[in-house]
């Protein structure tokens, strides 16, 4: 069998690839990266949320070419059963899918207020009153989760699909210096703290180009 391929686009300001990329190694896939420049005009349109159609990540494994972060969750979810990507109990497993589903399809305002960029940093970052209504919903979510599940991650010990599914929002929170209670601060800190987010990070930080858009501090 040929090893998967996951075709990504910036790791500096791209949510989605950093989603796809964290389903994947998470689900413990041998994969090869193929990285599309950022100033390519389709990668650069979903950077920027001008794309209709979001088509990176995508991930291509033994004849199926799926392109979407959800549709990616679940595919590996079915060919790496054993990873965990979504909890063992039916009911957590229907509350793992609904978040994963909220963050996937809302939050538009945090999304256009807050654009990922892990080289950035805005301490005393002003937030708009919409884009803080996205966030207080997010900190419900990880609240009720963390309660109910006794964390470190959203459903217990393991990582789910819901951890790669908000990471991108953890590093929003960093980038724009958003303050957390203690015990989200604490999950904050254990999804960075990944080493998977490391080699993100890391090689984030390296990327050359910059979408100036994204630079602005507005």
């Amino acid at each position: 069998m040929a090893k998967a391929t996951l075709t990504i686009s910036s790791k500096n300001y791209s949510s989605w690839s950093l989603r796809g990329w964290l389903l994947t190694k998470f689900s413990g896939l041998d994969f090869e990266e193929i990285v599309t420049a950022p100033d390519d005009p389709s990668a650069r349109a979903e950077i920027l949320l001008l794309s209709s159609s979001i088509l990176v990540p995508c991930l291509r494994h033994d004849g199926a070419v799926v392109w979407d972060t959800l549709a990616i969750a679940e595919y590996l979810n079915e060919v790496m059963p054993d990873a965990g990507l979504l909890p063992t109990d039916r009911i957590q497993r229907a509350h793992c899918r609904s978040i994963c589903g909220e963050i996937h399809s809302g939050f538009t305002t945090l999304r256009a207020s807050l654009p990922v960029n892990l080289k950035g940093h805005f301490p005393g970052f002003k937030i708009w009153s919409r884009a803080q209504a996205d966030i207080d919903r997010v900190w419900f979510i990880w609240r009720d989760c963390l309660e109910k599940s006794g964390g470190p991650f959203l459903f217990g010990e393991r990582r789910t699909m819901a951890d790669a599914m908000y990471a991108p929002v953890v590093t929003r929170f960093v980038t724009y210096d958003v303050k957390l209670e203690p015990r989200l601060k604490t999950y904050a800190d254990t999804i960075m703290a990944m080493p998977e987010m490391q080699e993100w990070i890391a090689a984030a930080k390296d990327e050359p180009a910059e979408i100036e858009e994204l630079e602005v501090e507005y």
